[in-house]
């Protein structure tokens, strides 16, 4: 055929068909791979890596092995105080007091009364303990499971739902049912049923306990919709179907520490009980015989003599050893570290630590629980929520009429806050985010776990109440006077720093000055201009009379000689036009007249001085 079209066109166009080419030769050159991995290397290191595999996820996670770090797991955690701790601190730390739902549906009514009743609802069916419990299995365990079920004990006025926890030992598949998948293409994994695109269809949860004493159906398996169960776990792998408990790399390092302990005690014990012991440096003919390691029972108060050449001595106790608090520290860390804790939170030592380092380990932390909390809103909380929503949908007048249609609510939930180590630093932050529209008061609100429109709303009724009273609150108070952050010596009072209250490294700043920034805060706002950041900064901490390094007062002098010339701008003096100019402003958060005069006087000492 292709010949025959080939000649036919010839024909029609009269030009010779172009000649075919010739393949084109490949020649195959084999080299030597030079690249090389020290890791993927055979040495005397390998030992290390005998264990490694290839197994798939779910392989290597087989039953047996799963079971076996469980039961070691659970072991080390009821017997390692620092195991202990680091579980029960983890779920206070991430659940806290429970959650608290805040929809969005449109009407503020209707929200209130909403949230009111899932709050209720929660309570009742102990929502928070009961997450506070999955979020330890889930350490402890690998992975955590809950049953939604109808509880005919609730009150039949509202939702009936409640969920039941369930052991991990407890979601398998007897073998004989390994064979009974609902889709012939699917596949079982261990209790977990999937469909042909790997979605989890049905989860199947044992009627008894491996483990339990008495045993009723032990071997029989009840299949539960994928809908009526929540699975909580972190997979590590493409395609992992069951969870690994998180202290598996910690569990070798609990054991050591224990018996590092142990060992230490009972040297202790060895060199204690050991109350002395006969010896002698004398050749064996000069001194009475005297069997070896006979006990000598010896009265207390008693005082004896002793075998013609012999002396007595006493053991020296030598444990622990000034390395024990080292090696427990070092053990600890890398434990905390397995778990994804600060030291100081796994240990409950915050000694080493200096205020830096805290703040540090703790914004680190913080991140790491918002990841935690979102995954636990989107497997748990929502998954409730829609579940109790479509029941309480079913409740005639449980849910207000004249809504949008649920698919279309919006939701957020809210977390307990979290203290900040210094309150008055964070208001200063807070303060400013605000005033440069950089955060807004639902976010402040929602970091202290509080709902930012029923906060407001009871300022709103206190100011109402205070005002009928005849109170008057202040927006803000005119000073506030901290104590100092070091000891202030006030008899350092020469002739050149009269007045001025000063210790070896730092100034307080005067009443006056306090004053003059507090102003300097007030025009700014109510007028919204002068000054930066820096500045208000500067004001809030001379408006607290807080101690002032040398540093920052020779920046205060800098600021004053440089900004001398705004004296001459319009606005600068009461009665002009545009006053208080943003120079003026700007002149007050730094102290003003009497910020500058004291700065100046500082110097001036300190150069007499040098």
């Amino acid at each position: 055929m292709a010949k025959r079209a080939a000649s036919t066109s010839r024909a029609k166009t009269g030009r010779k068909a172009p000649a075919r080419r010739a393949p084109r030769k490949i020649e195959v050159v084999q080299q030597r791979v030079r690249g090389r991995f020290d890791a993927a290397t055979s040495t005397d290191d390998s030992r290390h890596w005998a264990n490694a595999d290839a197994l798939s996820a779910n392989a290597a996670l087989a039953p047996e092995v799963r079971r076996t770090i469980r039961n070691r797991a659970r072991y080390e955690r009821a017997n390692n105080a620092y195991f202990h701790g680091i579980c029960v601190t983890k779920s206070n730390d991430l659940v806290g007091t429970g959650p608290r739902w805040l929809p969005d549906t449109g009407s503020v009514e209707a929200d209130r009364l909403l949230a009111r009743r899932w709050f209720d609802w929660s309570w009742v069916v102990r929502l928070a303990g009961k997450l506070r419990t999955a979020t330890e299995s889930r350490v402890v365990d690998g992975e955590a499971f809950a049953l939604l079920f109808t509880n005919p004990a609730l009150d039949p006025a509202g939702p009936q739902l409640d969920l039941r926890l369930i052991e991990a030992d407890q979601v398998a598949t007897p073998s004989y049912q390994y064979e009974d998948s609902v889709y012939p293409d699917g596949s079982i994994a261990d209790g977990l049923e999937f469909d042909a695109t790997g979605n989890v269809i049905a989860y199947h949860v044992l009627r008894s306990h491996p483990g339990a004493n008495y045993q009723f159906d032990a071997l029989t398996a009840d299949r539960y919709d994928a809908a009526r169960v929540i699975h909580w776990f972190r997979p590590t792998r493409p395609g992992q179907s069951r969870g690994l408990s998180e202290l598996t790399p910690c569990l070798r390092l609990g054991a050591n520490l224990r018996r590092y302990t142990e060992a230490v005690i009972r040297a202790a014990e060895i060199a204690a009980d050991m109350a002395a012991f006969v010896h002698s440096n004398s050749p064996a003919a000069t001194v009475d015989e005297v069997d070896a390691f006979t006990a000598i029972e010896i009265e207390k108060g008693t005082l004896t003599t002793l075998p013609e050449g012999w002396d007595v001595s006493q053991l020296k106790a030598e444990q622990p050893t000034n390395t024990h608090s080292a090696f427990t520290r070092t053990i600890v860390g890398e434990i905390t570290r397995g778990v994804n804790l600060p030291y100081h939170l796994g240990a409950f030592d915050a000694s080493a630590y200096n205020y830096s380092s805290a703040r540090l380990d703790g914004q680190l932390h913080a991140s790491n629980t918002r990841v935690e909390r979102d995954e636990l809103e989107r497997v748990w909380l929502d998954h409730m929520l829609r579940a109790w929503l479509d029941e309480a949908a079913l409740i005639p007048g449980y849910i207000p009429e004249g809504l949008r249609p649920i698919a279309e609510w919006n939701w957020h939930w809210v977390w307990d806050g979290r203290e900040h180590i210094d309150p008055v630093k964070e208001a200063s932050a807070v303060e400013i985010g605000l005033s440069t529209l950089t955060t807004s008061l639902t976010d402040e609100y929602a970091r202290r776990g509080k709902d930012a429109t029923v906060e407001l709303q009871k300022i709103a009724a206190e100011r109402q109440l205070m005002a009928s009273l005849g109170l008057s609150p202040a927006e803000r108070p005119a000073q506030v006077v901290l104590p100092p952050s070091e000891p202030v010596n006030a008899s350092r009072d020469d002739g050149d720093l009269a007045g001025v209250e000063a210790n070896e490294d730092s100034y307080r700043p005067t009443a006056e000055m306090a004053a003059e920034a507090e102003r300097g805060l007030a025009w700014r706002r109510e007028f919204n201009r002068g000054g930066t950041d820096i500045g208000v900064a500067r004001a809030r901490d001379i408006g607290n009379r807080r101690p002032l390094s040398l540093d920052t007062v020779e920046r205060m002098a800098s600021y004053f000689a440089r900004h001398e010339i705004d004296k001459q701008g319009q606005g600068w003096s009461e009665g002009e036009e545009g006053y208080p100019s943003a120079g003026r402003i700007a002149w007050a958060l730094w102290s003003g007249d009497a910020g500058r005069a004291w700065a100046n006087r500082i110097l001036d000492a300190e150069e007499v001085e040098a």
